[in-house]
């Protein structure tokens, strides 16, 4: 078996013994995993040396919300609340899916991104409308296997009408417009199942990095029987259940109109609160639900770029954390956050967080933040004991950076350079379960170039039919706005500068 040996690096473990905190020592890899940690370790004559003096060996970074269906979104929104930006995103009145060979470079470029930033695991709920095809879900993971990278791959599902779905659409939007939102029956929670069953019988587990996961968009957006059918399989297969709650003003107001109660008190009703429940967002949160998602062993996915860019306010993170929950960090999808690095996200909850509220000791720390974008990220995975931290018997799923680089230079504090200095520049090697699948500034799984040149060929044609896809969706954008002010005039009880949750400034 095949071995490589970490010389004389500077170690960031994440593990429980050291935290974020630096040792010196040598990693020993042997085949797919971590075999040894220590000082003069020996390998076999045919092993593979890194010399790590100068060098920085950590754990890949985890993703723990993405959509890989915005990839060939990005730049192209700003100044839109979610509700509205959802419109062009994810338009009401749809096209047909987006080709084949479209969605695997998509996905692809997603994959590709992520690696050379850093990023060897992420979890992946893309849209497919207008159905879900197990041969199109088996497109996108050819092209995380191709790339190489560890992923939970699923396609969202949902199946309770939009305009039932968003506080005040009966009333604000015109009878016309309703009449061209005809989707036909909805998906029940049988045939989602069958679906679901078939993804784990024929791509759960591929090559051992690539996992099916199980995503009911939200509660609004499914039926009960549904989301309890979700979970039942979620639990059944150890695998997420990964869901969207709370991420904006509108969506707390939906939760109260619909069923007199917060979305996660909803949750909970329905015994939808577990440790397999991943939660993207989780902006409006009261004390209550924090509590309830806390003694569930719930997780949440804080997504601090794409909430400020979509104005729907800062995630009160260190009373969750308080409340024992878990927590990962997300970029959600490249179209609203622009871009798929987790050290801006790392970056931006550091400093977001410190303007959240005058209690300077509850501001997050540098060490509690690279734990969210390592082993924390992991846990909302699920996947803990595979990776997110370099332990004996852990995937060897590691960075090497230069520290010997202007974002270490000159070194003070590692985990407080890795959180606010480093940008993914220092990267020189990434791992995935042992396999180099970035060196020296260059992946050696994909030709870059090929690549970007098949999307410069192919995407323009895609994106003037997006164009006029967002032309036709326009039409309902003075409803979404409507709906959007009524709710942000909507007092749901929730303290305005209450600790860390200040941020969540769209009460008015």
């Amino acid at each position: 078996m095949s071995q490589i040996l970490i010389r004389n690096a500077t170690i960031v473990a994440m593990d429980s013994s050291h935290g974020a905190a630096p040792f010196a020592g040598d990693i020993l890899i042997e085949g797919e995993t971590i075999k040894a940690i220590g000082e003069a370790l020996s390998a076999g004559p045919d092993a593979r040396i890194i010399e790590g003096r100068g060098k920085l060996a950590m754990p890949g970074l985890v993703n723990a919300h993405t959509h890989s269906s915005e990839t060939f979104l990005r730049g192209r929104y700003e100044r839109m609340p979610l509700e509205i930006w959802l419109l062009y995103a994810y338009p009401l009145l749809m096209n047909d899916p987006i080709g084949e060979r479209l969605l695997y470079l998509r996905s692809l470029l997603l994959a590709m991104e992520s690696l050379r930033t850093g990023v060897t695991t992420f979890c992946d709920d893309f849209f497919d409308p207008p159905r879900h095809d197990l041969d199109r879900l088996a497109t996108v993971f050819r092209a995380y296997d191709d790339a190489g990278i560890r992923a939970n791959v699923s396609s969202a599902v949902m199946n309770v009408h939009t305009l039932d779905a968003l506080p005040f659409s009966r009333e604000v939007m015109p009878a016309e417009l309703q009449a061209l939102l005809d989707f036909g029956p909805p998906m029940t929670a049988s045939a989602y199942i069958d679906y679901c069953r078939s993804a784990f019988s024929s791509l759960h587990g591929k090559s051992g990095r690539l996992h099916f996961m199980i995503a009911p968009s939200a509660p609004q957006r499914c039926s009960p029987d549904l989301m309890a059918a979700c979970m039942d399989l979620a639990v059944e297969k150890h695998v997420p259940f990964h869901t969207h709650i709370l991420e904006t003003k509108t969506q707390a107001v939906t939760g109260h109109r619909l069923h007199g109660k917060s979305l996660i008190a909803y949750m909970h009703d329905l015994g939808l609160l577990k440790r397999n429940t991943t939660i993207a967002h989780s902006v409006w949160v009261s004390d209550e639900d924090m509590r309830l998602m806390g003694e569930a062993g719930a997780s949440v996915a804080h997504n601090a770029v794409s909430n400020l860019k979509l104005g729907a306010g800062i995630a009160p993170i260190r009373r969750l954390l308080d409340a024992g929950v878990t927590i990962g960090l997300g970029t959600d999808g490249v179209s609203s956050n622009d871009t798929s690095r987790i050290f801006d996200v790392m970056r931006v909850a550091g400093l977001v967080h410190s303007a959240a509220g005058p209690d300077y000791e509850s501001w997050l720390a540098a060490d509690e933040i690279l734990a969210m974008a390592t082993i924390g990220g992991a846990k909302t995975a699920l996947l803990e004991q595979v990776t997110g931290s370099i332990e004996v018997g852990k995937s060897a799923d590691l960075l090497i950076l230069d520290l010997r680089n202007y974002p270490f230079m000159p070194l003070n504090n590692v985990a407080k350079h890795l959180v606010y200095s480093e940008n993914g520049s220092s990267i020189e090697t990434v791992m995935v379960a042992g396999r180099i699948v970035m060196e020296n500034g260059y992946l050696t799984t994909v030709d870059e170039q090929a690549v970007f040149d098949e999307i410069a060929e192919l995407v323009p044609a895609y994106l003037a039919e997006h164009a006029e896809l967002e032309r036709r969706n326009s039409t309902f954008e003075p409803v979404m706005a409507e709906i959007h002010r009524r709710a942000t005039r909507i007092d749901i009880g929730l303290n305005r500068y209450q600790g860390d949750g200040a941020g969540r400034h769209l009460q008015s």
